[in-house]
């Protein structure tokens, strides 16, 4: 994880983003799973970069800087990497466990 994404990750934490938003299917329902935002049809860091400066009806705007906003895109590709939600294709193994396709 590069240094930016760190940063962006505390920012994701400091601002209670799980709150609302999911990440690997894990936290809220009231706004979409980011897991894949950065590489999801329609959406991409333009997108992404104007919802965080704007804020939306159900967002709010929390007058981020360039560099937090640098930072949180930075996360949000580092997660768009290494995660994939919701998971298409998965196998139950005889221990519980669930595995990939």
């Amino acid at each position: 994880m590069t240094e930016g994404a760190q940063k962006g990750k505390l920012l994701f934490q400091k601002y209670n983003c799980t709150a609302c938003h999911q990440l690997y299917g894990l936290g809220g329902y009231m706004g979409p799973d980011l897991t894949n935002a950065m590489s999801r049809s329609g959406i991409g860091e333009m997108y992404v970069r104007a919802l965080l400066q704007n804020g939306t009806e159900r967002m709010p705007n929390f007058h981020l800087s360039e560099e937090e906003i640098k930072s949180l895109v930075a996360y949000l590709k580092y997660v768009d990497k290494t995660g994939i939600s919701p998971v298409k294709k998965f196998e139950i193994n005889y221990d519980g466990t669930i595995t990939q396709k």
